[in-house]
């Protein structure tokens, strides 16, 4: 059996990629994983993930939390570096 942080480290996603995915969808922690595991599968996928957490960044900012905005502007630098396809 895999335990979360092996998952974690074969998705090549980053524990705040996940939990931005988990905020946007609603999902446990495990699914968003999966969830983010299958996306990252091809470039569509991987431009969907990016639109994941500029929703985030858009949602931080309105409910005026600017510093949860300004972390997750660095995930998705991260994960553009990471995911060249997604963008």
């Amino acid at each position: 059996m895999v335990d979360y942080e092996s998952a974690l480290a074969v998705a090549q996603l980053t524990q705040e990629e996940v939990d931005a995915i988990a905020q946007h969808e609603s999902l446990p922690a495990t699914a968003a994983l999966e969830m983010g595991n299958y996306l990252c599968e091809t470039p569509e996928g991987e431009r969907a993930l990016k639109r994941i957490i500029l929703d985030e960044i858009e949602a931080a900012k309105e409910r005026g939390d600017h510093e949860a905005a300004a972390r997750l502007k660095m995930v998705v630098q991260e994960f553009v570096r990471t995911h060249p396809k997604a963008a």
